[in-house]
């Protein structure tokens, strides 16, 4: 990529920017990471600012590849399915994956930061907090900082620059100015807000603690994951404007009176939550497209930076992740030519990321509403019986996204696929013992090839 003599410069310490410079570091490489915020392992960092984490397949991955794995596992809680919270209290268990191993992890991004960060350093990687990218000089190679600390602009003369800065990328921008650069941008109309369940006296979960906590309510919902001490960071997604919205519950009567009417089986558990919806940030959803990731062989985009993704299948960090690692292996093939390696990258990402885009959007909806139709969960009952017959060839979306390595271009694919297969044999029926397994025998058949990939893949 560049002389092992010449620093890589990244833009951002958060996950992304942190589990990079360890590939990179590992590879021989010199990395400095120049990071706006102020180090979170010494100063508290402020609450109700992002979504707990679900860590899966391709996250893990990236973990091992580094020989992070099992130290970052014993900080998860897995999540072996999805705990729905209906109306009146009552509560219907669905879950994830066709055995016991198919789950996903709960596990807090700041602590998961920390870890990968305390690692970075341990392999001589630089970090410099309170020092933001404010933009880029690609024609002269300058980098523009800000000490924050100091009060002063900076001017860094760099090699190989990578933005992992985030969906507000300062790189980014500075591209943009370039020309022949497309951008999208598309923000939902709903936003999030963070809550908390604490742990009860003794610090034990006050709700199951292996399940992912849904209460569906059509237009919006709220979620909970479990933390190790006990307690369960909720979030809130809710429209910003209308009758029912962020703007409508503007006193701290009709906010306890909305949870109350909506989510009655939680308030009792959630003794501050008046305090904390006035006090939380109400953080918005969006999701960027654009082309292309890099100039020449000087500057890349990686995660969220390049493509920001909602967080409705659990697939931004995961996502971020795999990014990586699809570079490493770049790297290890096109070491000597940067702007290939660059160009090479974005070719092999592209496609999959905008999937895992496009699904995320989707997974909203089947979240917030279909979740609770008996129709919807006939047809999830059908999907895990045609795994069971048909292993080598049809999987469920969700698995294929959160379990297996399987591109995510694929997922979406062939989710397609079996989503028409799934209409045309749930219409005839609703009870499974019903169902044609002649006929969808012979459907699978013609529609889905055998996997061209191994399941471990």
């Amino acid at each position: 990529m560049v002389d092992t003599a010449d620093k890589i410069t990244l833009i951002g310490a958060g996950l992304a920017g942190s589990l990079l410079s360890i590939y990179l570091a590992k590879r021989g490489y010199r990395v400095e990471i120049f990071e706006r915020r102020s180090d979170m392992r010494k100063e508290q960092i402020s609450a109700g600012r992002s979504i707990n984490l679900a860590l899966s397949a391709r996250g893990i991955y990236a973990l091992e590849e580094i020989g992070l794995a099992e130290k970052i596992l014993r900080l998860a809680i897995p999540m072996k399915g999805r705990m729905m919270h209906a109306l009146n209290g009552e509560l219907s268990f669905h879950t994830y994956g066709k055995n016991e191993n198919e789950v996903i992890n709960s596990i807090s991004r700041a602590e998961l930061n920390k870890t990968l960060m305390d690692e970075a350093e341990r392999n001589s990687v630089e970090i410099h907090f309170t020092q933001p990218c404010t933009g880029m000089n690609f024609d002269t190679g300058e980098l523009f900082l800000r000490d924050e600390i100091a009060g002063t602009d900076l001017a860094l003369a760099v090699k190989t620059v990578i933005g992992t800065d985030g969906s507000a990328s300062a790189l980014r921008h500075d591209m943009m100015k370039i020309g022949r650069f497309n951008l999208s941008q598309q923000h939902i109309e709903h936003g999030y807000k963070e809550l908390i369940i604490p742990p009860g006296p003794n610090g034990e979960f006050r709700m199951d603690k292996n399940a992912l906590h849904i209460w569906p309510r059509g237009t919006y919902m709220l979620i909970a994951l479990p933390n190790l001490d006990g307690s369960f960071t909720c979030t809130l997604f809710f429209p910003f404007h209308g009758d029912f919205s962020f703007q409508a519950l503007d006193s701290e009567e009709k906010v306890l009176n909305f949870f109350k009417t909506q989510f009655p089986d939680a308030v009792p558990l959630m003794p501050t939550l008046v305090k904390d919806f006035f006090a939380n940030p109400t953080g918005a959803l969006v999701t960027i497209k654009c082309d292309p990731w890099s100039v020449g062989n000087k500057a890349l985009l990686l995660g969220d930076a390049a493509h920001a993704i909602v967080p409705f299948f659990g697939q931004g960090m995961n996502c971020a992740f795999e990014d990586c690692t699809v570079l490493n292996e770049c790297i290890g093939k096109f070491e000597n030519d940067c702007q290939r390696l660059f160009q090479e990258f974005e070719k092999l990402r592209r496609e999959n990321t905008d999937a895992i885009a496009d699904m995320a959007l989707e997974n909203f909806i089947e979240m917030r509403d279909k979740v609770a139709d008996p129709k919807f969960l006939f047809r999830k009952q059908v999907e895990h019986a045609l795994e069971e017959r048909f292993p080598d060839r049809f999987i469920p979306r969700y698995s294929m996204v959160s379990f297996y390595l399987l591109p995510y271009s694929v997922a979406l694919s062939r989710g397609q696929i079996q989503d028409r297969i799934l209409t045309e044999i749930c219409n005839e029926t609703t009870l499974v013992e019903q169902i044609d397994w002649k006929k969808a025998g012979n459907l699978v058949r013609r529609w889905l090839p055998p996997f061209e990939y191994s399941i471990d893949d």
